[in-house]
């Protein structure tokens, strides 16, 4: 049963959407705390700042993802959705042709991503699937939170997707350092932007990637 004193104590709140959106977003925090419960879906800590550690969080990539060359958006090691259910809520009302597709391996957190893609009539694919065994994968964008180091995501993009255009990522505050090494075995355009939910952190759009000859 959900706690309705954690769930009041942090109203959320974003720029340039709508009430409905708001609601649709709430209702979501809502569903992963009751999920939690059960499925190992978000720290436990953070469940009382779930509208600012993981949902405002999730959100902020919208600048990289409201564009007219994005219409597709994979959402690998997705867990319970964060980024992509966000996603998908909020890109409902810009771009109705916009579709998530989740990858996640756990049958229960599966399970919670047809349950919440369905809630809020997302166009969507869920598989549960290991993303490191599919081959020839199409999208626009791949984006991935809290699932793999810098390089392994990198490997994941060139080994397992035939098609891509860029790769969205979450980095912490060694973030600077990862990209620097990265750029001693790859090539790639960087677009960086500063977190809005925490200080030491950045979200980074990686475009043209391509293996060094090293």
């Amino acid at each position: 049963m959900i706690d309705s004193k954690i769930l009041k104590l942090e109203k959320l709140s974003l720029p340039n959407v709508s009430r409905e959106t708001l609601r649709e977003l709430d209702d979501y925090s809502k569903e992963i705390i009751q999920g939690n419960n059960t499925i190992n879906l978000i720290s436990k800590s953070t469940e009382k700042s779930i509208n600012t550690r993981h949902i405002k969080d999730s959100a902020q990539t919208i600048d990289f993802i409201n564009k007219n060359d994005i219409s597709i958006c994979t959402d690998i090691g997705s867990g319970a959705g964060l980024p992509g259910i966000v996603l998908g809520i909020l890109m409902k009302s810009k771009k109705p042709v916009f579709k998530v597709i989740f990858y996640e391996k756990s049958y229960h957190k599966s399970k919670f991503l047809k349950k919440m893609t369905k809630k809020f009539n997302l166009d969507s694919e869920i598989h549960q699937k290991n993303i490191f065994n599919e081959k020839n994968l199409r999208t626009d964008v791949i984006i991935s939170r809290a699932f793999k180091p810098l390089p392994i995501i990198f490997q994941i993009a060139k080994t397992n997707f035939k098609n891509f255009k860029y790769i969205i990522i979450f980095l912490g505050k060694s973030g600077k350092k990862i990209l620097n090494h990265a750029r001693k075995f790859w090539k790639f355009d960087c677009e960086e932007k500063k977190s809005s939910t925490n200080a030491d952190s950045f979200i980074v759009k990686i475009s043209n990637l391509k293996k060094k000859n090293v």
